[in-house]
């Protein structure tokens, strides 16, 4: 998913309309005051989408940065009484 595009509160209270009509068409935005991000404005059912494109995206890249384990034997563990 595309970053979204970042707009500041004044712009967004102008331009409401025209920015609810982009929204419907698939386009996000980031809502900004003072030059920090407050809240996204997204097309219905995108937020839970995004949310786990991010989650995904923060599981692959703790998989390539975790140390790499030996393979290991569950039998031998469960015969040395480990559950």
């Amino acid at each position: 998913m595309s970053p979204l595009e970042t707009i500041g509160s004044y712009e967004t209270k102008t331009h409401l309309a025209d920015l609810l009509r982009r929204v419907r068409g698939g386009q996000g935005f980031t809502i900004t005051q003072r030059g920090e991000p407050v809240a996204d404005l997204l097309p219905v059912g995108s937020g839970a989408r995004r949310a786990g494109i991010q989650a995904a995206q923060r599981m692959q890249l703790f998989l390539q940065e975790a140390p790499k384990q030996l393979p290991c034997d569950i039998k031998a563990l469960i015969d040395e009484g480990r559950d």
